[in-house]
């Protein structure tokens, strides 16, 4: 049985969330501030966590950001009443693999959930599998989900590994913006193809910007390749 954490202060919507869950047979925890919620974090492992933007104590992205500090693998959703790209971009940037605007349907939350569950069973059977990839001076542990780049550690986001090693393992082969979306978030609804340009800047900004690269390349109307060379 999977073990969900959701930090939502809104009682009855948390109440709500929680049903829906507990029928598709996952075990629900807790938290409506953000301070205990890191507590919870520190204390047990979940297999993804449910996280509200605004929140009393400290707000989603504070607690998103310290989470990832520690840990990079359990999924995380954001939920906000806000639906500006900058809130967005800011979520993705504190580490989180998801992003849902309220109101929302609830089987969107159960598929989004649902499918990070199925992302990250997968990258746990395949983590001693191929366990190093190596492309120009860019050293890719699969097993640790560890990046370096000339010796030097870059801390990625989960979802920014799972681009990353796509567009790695394609050997500069094209890959669209559609085929991504698949990749990372498999066949959900309505999953936006302007969120991967998200990705793809910070990617950028992180792993080619300050070692004087340009490896991530675009291919404009098409989508990105990794250009080794």
């Amino acid at each position: 049985m999977k073990n969900i954490l959701l930090v939502e202060d809104d009682a009855i919507l948390s109440r709500n969330i929680s049903d829906a869950l507990l029928e598709e047979n996952m075990q629900v925890e807790f938290a409506y501030d953000g301070n205990i919620a890191e507590k919870m974090l520190k204390k047990t492992n979940f297999d993804c966590v449910i996280l509200d933007v605004n929140l009393p104590g400290k707000n989603g992205y504070k607690i998103c950001k310290n989470f990832r500090s520690y840990n990079t693998q359990t999924p995380v959703i954001m939920l906000t009443a806000f639906d500006e790209l900058e809130d967005k971009i800011q979520g993705y940037d504190c580490g989180a693999d998801d992003y849902l605007t309220k109101p929302f349907y609830m089987r969107e939350l159960l598929l989004r959930i649902q499918s990070l569950l199925k992302r990250s069973e997968n990258l746990g059977k395949n983590e001693f599998e191929n366990n190093l990839l190596v492309a120009d001076d860019i050293v890719i542990n699969n097993a640790s989900k560890k990046v370096t780049r000339q010796g030097k550690e870059v801390q990625l986001t989960p979802r920014e590994f799972q681009i990353l090693l796509k567009l790695v393992e394609c050997k500069g082969e094209l890959v669209s913006k559609q085929d991504l979306v698949k990749e990372i978030w498999g066949n959900i609804v309505d999953a936006n193809t302007n969120t991967i340009e998200v990705y793809i800047n910070f990617l950028r900004g992180k792993l080619d910007k300050p070692f004087g690269k340009q490896s991530i390349k675009t291919k404009i109307g098409y989508g990105y390749y990794f250009d080794s060379e």
